[in-house]
């Protein structure tokens, strides 16, 4: 889909303040569509400045919509364009006169002006409006309102007329998480100016009696009430006063008998006045105590990256140890092989002990496997320039400890046979595409005889990880006077479907 950013620029003249205040302004879109039971359509005006075209649009959760095809990318209907076109020029809230038929449901549209404030802590806004806010209501469905809808569409229109003079959204509010963040219907206590609570609906009331409150909140101080259900609490949230009077456009969590409670203050001001305070509520603990189970098993699997790491390197040092002081050359051998091998499946853990992800950039374990090259080649009287071409990428831990296993064979296979003796040239040449990665290990050694591929361990350990656990091909040839080129296929499909 579109995004705002995309329209207003391509198709309008908005700057890049009035975006990015239209983009915060749209983050409580759906939050003013709940309040009012209305769709919402935001609509910034076009190039040629002859009408408007819709950026965002927001549908009620708490009532039926009137429009079941969103409006974002088009232009602003005819039937429309005169209110809205009064609104922008008139920098004043236009209501419709008389309903308005859409599909033959009477509706009634309220035109909203959206003003940007020119910096922080300024009161001074735009000379016209960046955009305009439309509200639809169907009427199609009229009946006596309850208390909760009077009271969220006075909530709504307090929005509105703040929106109109620049009032909102607050440019200071913290943006915050938007996991877990309350909405309307989850609960909603409206403060006047002195923190009092004029109202509360049934959800925000709940919340606060599984915190262990037992009484009415309407009439009550929410300070008052929140700091008994905090009495002993050694920490509390130091923004927590000014969240529960209404003072701040903050966000915090309280948390009392193993229920937490998140808050968030919108103030409410009229002519630059503070007139009182919306407080929107909302139970996390579910929510919480799964984060803190991610957060939790989360270094649960790096400490176990960590000690396997460490165990790994354990086990290579024993067999370096035990190789130094066999007696027999073969022995010896064969021990500093399997310690190199031990040695590059560790780089691959601890790789993975520093992060969250279980992917890995695989070209930082690659660039610390190859410098065991150097240590195989001053064994074998061999100065070895190992180099690596093009990307791998970020590849899945399951697929990056047998990759990372076959290209040290490779490598190591290199310098012991191709360069046993001299000086030489390692390439390593990856090639990352979409479906696809392919690896070239060229070497200039004395290569080997065509078709007559080894049959030593290390081309069976090659052979089983590339075919049997990632899936690939691979093929050995020589280069006629250039040494051996050993080329792997891997399909990246396969691994991502893994």
């Amino acid at each position: 889909m579109t995004t705002l950013s995309e329209i207003a620029q391509s198709r309008g003249r908005s700057s890049e303040a009035d975006i990015d205040w239209l983009h915060v302004l749209v983050g409580d879109l759906q939050l003013l569509a709940d309040l009012a039971f209305a769709d919402i359509v935001l609509w910034v005006p076009t190039a040629g400045d002859t009408t408007f075209v819709a950026v965002a649009h927001a549908r009620p959760s708490s009532a039926a919509t009137l429009f079941y095809r969103d409006f974002v990318g088009q232009l602003l209907k005819r039937e429309w364009w005169q209110q809205v076109t009064e609104a922008f020029e008139t920098t004043r809230i236009i209501e419709s006169s008389a309903p308005d038929w859409y599909e033959e449901t009477p509706t009634r549209m309220r035109a909203v002006p959206v003003m940007r404030r020119l910096g922080l802590g300024s009161t001074a806004v735009t000379d016209a409006p960046v955009a305009v806010l439309t509200r639809h209501t169907n009427l199609g469905e009229a009946r006596t309102p309850s208390r909760q809808e009077l009271t969220f569409n006075q909530c709504a229109n307090d929005l509105f007329e703040m929106i109109a003079s620049g009032d909102f959204p607050d440019p200071q509010a913290p943006s915050g998480p938007r996991r877990g963040a309350p909405r309307a219907s989850d609960g909603l206590i409206r403060l006047d100016v002195g923190g009092m609570v004029t109202f509360a609906s049934p959800n925000g009331l709940s919340a606060f009696n599984r915190m262990g409150f037992d009484g009415e909140l309407e009439g009550q101080s929410l300070a008052d009430v929140t700091s008994e259900l905090l009495t002993g609490k050694l920490i509390v949230d130091e923004s927590l006063p000014l969240v529960v009077t209404g003072r701040a456009p903050w966000r915090t969590d309280i948390e009392a008998r193993g229920v937490t409670v998140t808050l968030r203050t919108i103030p409410l001001r009229r002519h630059g006045q503070r007139i009182g305070a919306i407080v929107l509520v909302r139970d996390v603990t579910e929510t919480r105590h799964q984060e803190q189970e991610l957060i939790t098993k989360d270094a649960t699997i790096r400490e176990i990256h960590h000690r396997v790491k460490n165990n790994l390197q354990t086990v290579a040092s024993l067999l370096r140890i035990q190789a130094r002081r066999s007696h027999s050359e073969e022995a010896s051998e064969s021990l500093t092989q399997a310690m190199r091998r031990v040695s590059a499946i560790a780089v691959v853990h601890d790789t993975l002990s520093s992060g969250l992800d279980q992917n890995v950039d695989f070209d930082e374990v690659f660039d610390r496997v190859i410098m065991l090259v150097t240590e195989v080649a001053s064994t074998h009287n061999s100065r070895v320039t190992p180099a690596k071409v093009g990307e791998f990428g970020v590849l899945p831990s399951t697929f990056a400890t047998p990759l990372a296993l076959a290209l040290t064979e490779l490598v190591t296979n290199a310098v012991e046979h191709g360069l046993a003796g001299r000086d030489g040239k390692v390439e390593i040449t990856a090639t990352r595409r979409e479906d696809r990665l392919r690896v070239r290990v060229r070497d200039d050694g004395v290569g080997l005889a065509e078709g007559k591929v080894g049959a030593g361990l290390g081309t069976q350990i090659v052979r089983t990880l590339i075919q049997g656990e990632l899936s690939g091909a691979i093929d050995w040839h020589t280069i006629q006077g250039e040494g051996t080129e050993v080329t792997v296929d891997i399909p990246l499909l396969y691994m991502e479907r893994s």
